[in-house]
């Protein structure tokens, strides 16, 4: 007789129906109520997957509405500016995502009437759109047996066929994707296959217990869940520097606005040069000799680790014309890079008498 621990042979029909049989189940009982969960608007969903795109759900939650407020339809997307999208986007990073949205939304509207793809295949010949996210719109919006594979879906399929990583597995992961997506509900299919990445077989710590397919799973057979998909070595980040001015004028702080390309494309900050002779350069776009930082503000992205020093201009400090640069009475309700935010924080903080600080 075979052991409970003993799952079925890699592959085989009867393993592809009891895998679909238990997560159809576990997704139907326990799937988070998510907004982008309760539309089959594929506009809606199409907007949900390119922010979820390498950002934590809890990130996406509270921007996901007000993105959709602003721009309700595809017209509205494809009819606003790169910057107002890029505004629209602060606080969720990776902003070529916003300017593929909007590259996107002006293709459907001037090459293809303003209709949006029906198929996987035609998803992919937008900007911004993989086999990924085109899998996920076209399954959960039309019920197409699209596959898909993202981190929580390669750590899923992994462990439950033993598959270790590498660029050789994550092809045989996606065959295996292609197979058990074909059957009822392909939509739902996917996205349980997300959802118990997400919430059940996590990276570290695997709440295997609670997993509606654990006796289906080699890697839970073997004892060791966590050795796959096996790990990548992570590239070591890069220092970057960069220099900061903090001038007030009037009550009001001078911003300026990024370029709508690289990092925090779109977004607002101090007038700022980066790396190597950042200080130097600074000093030039402003025309004014700087002094010692008054605060530095550590701040890392995935590839990345950032020095921001600020400087404060002497008041009365006359910026140059053409800088592109604007005074903001509120600058921490502006659309402001991650960055920026703290650096502008730092300053405040560094302002305030000694027992105020202590008190916090």
């Amino acid at each position: 007789m075979t052991s409970l621990r003993e799952p079925a042979p890699i592959g085989t029909d009867r393993m592809r129906r009891a895998v679909r049989r238990a997560l159809l189940r576990f997704y139907a009982r326990h799937a988070r109520d998510l907004p982008w969960r309760r539309t089959r608007d594929p506009y809606r969903i199409w907007v949900s997957e390119i922010m979820l795109q390498q950002t934590q759900v809890i990130t996406v939650l509270p921007r996901y509405e007000a993105f959709l407020a602003r721009f309700p339809d595809v017209q509205a997307l494809a009819n606003a500016s790169e910057h107002q999208v890029c505004e629209a986007w602060a606080g969720l990073g990776y902003y070529r995502r916003a300017r593929h949205l909007h590259q996107a939304a002006h293709k459907i509207c001037t090459e293809l009437g303003g209709d949006l793809p029906t198929t996987a295949a035609a998803w992919r010949e937008l900007p911004g759109i993989g086999r990924y996210t085109a899998g996920a719109i076209a399954s959960i919006a039309y019920e197409e047996c699209a596959p898909l594979v993202d981190g929580n879906v390669l750590r899923v399929l992994s462990r439950l066929f033993a598959i270790p990583g590498g660029k050789q597995e994550e092809r045989q992961v996606w065959q295996l994707a292609e197979l058990l997506v074909h059957g009822e509900k392909p939509g739902d299919w996917n996205q349980a296959l997300m959802e118990l990445g997400a919430t059940l077989c996590t990276p570290t710590a695997p709440a295997c217990k609670q997993c509606p397919a654990r006796r289906l799973c080699v890697a839970w057979a073997q004892g060791n869940p966590e050795n796959y998909p096996s790990k990548r070595k992570a590239a070591a980040r890069q220092a970057l520097a960069v220099a900061y001015a903090y001038l007030e004028e009037a009550g009001s702080v001078w911003l300026t606005q990024r370029p709508l390309t690289g990092l925090w494309a779109g977004l607002w900050e101090l007038p700022s040069a980066e790396g190597a002779g950042a200080k130097q350069r600074l000093e030039a776009l402003v025309g004014v000799a700087l002094g010692r930082a008054v605060v530095k503000v550590q701040h890392e992205l995935t590839h990345r680790a950032v020095t921001a020093s600020v400087y404060r201009l002497p008041t009365g400090t006359r910026l140059p014309a053409g800088v592109g640069m604007r005074l903001s009475r509120a600058p921490l309700a502006e659309p402001l890079s991650a960055l920026a935010r703290r650096a502008i924080l730092a300053v405040t903080a560094a302002r305030l008498p000694r027992s105020t600080k202590n008190e916090e």
